[in-house]
């Protein structure tokens, strides 16, 4: 586990806090040794203070994603809703505000990396070859007519419960549950932003149909003529 954080008065506490419940964990005080520490050692999460003294926590969350689909859990002061959903939205997989509790953090951690272990078989989302959406839950890659599409890890998570029964509706609550937490306090607004963003990745907006006042659900198209 890698744990950025500039305060080494509460990295300190945290880091024996986190090894007492038997994680490894690699502390890094700046966005750029963070960033090397990444190269050079495998970590199964990645906990992010936004305040940092040498870049700003966003832009590295950006770039964390942009390299590796390692969960990424925002600790931060920025309690304020859209500080959150700029966080999500960029590839955090969780965000959780200072100050906070052990327990509730350790809950958090092992809640996104049973996620990221998720395994499964390629799912065609439309059964259809020539316009086909396959994910792959066991490598975790989407191809849309067979062109590979990059996604989040959220995003990707998100696909894969819609495409798991392509045409049933799965309520916002439901998808809240099972692709974030079920005990997530955050804005539920960050579900729609994932919504829009898969979208726009998928090239046409009529893959995911709103059911007002429900949820979503795939929409089972008809090959194109």
């Amino acid at each position: 586990m890698l744990l950025v954080e500039d305060d080494e008065s509460i990295a300190s506490p945290l880091v024996r806090g986190l090894e007492r419940e038997g994680f490894d964990v690699w502390h890094c005080d700046r966005g750029a040794n963070a960033l090397a520490s990444l190269d050079e050692h495998t970590s199964d999460v990645v906990l992010l203070d936004l305040g940092l003294p040498d870049v700003d926590g966003f832009d590295l969350c950006r770039e964390v994603r942009a390299r590796s689909d390692v969960p990424i859990i925002v600790v931060t002061a920025r309690g304020d809703e859209i500080d959150r959903v700029v966080g999500l939205e960029l590839g955090a997989d969780d965000y959780v505000v200072k100050p906070f509790g052990l327990r509730e953090l350790v809950a958090r951690i092992r809640a996104v990396t049973r996620r990221a272990a998720v395994r499964g078989e390629p799912v065609p989302a439309n059964g259809h070859a020539d316009d086909a959406l396959i994910v792959d839950r066991r490598t975790r890659r989407v191809t849309l007519g067979g062109a590979e599409v990059a996604l989040t890890p959220k995003e990707f998570d998100l696909l894969a419960l819609l495409t798991a029964d392509p045409g049933a509706v799965c309520s916002r609550q439901d998808i809240i549950d099972r692709v974030w937490d079920p005990h997530w306090y955050g804005p539920t607004k960050t579900l729609d932003v994932h919504i829009g963003s898969l979208r726009r990745k998928l090239g046409d907006p009529a893959w995911i149909e709103t059911v007002r006042g429900v949820g979503y659900r795939l929409r089972d198209r008809e090959p194109k003529p």
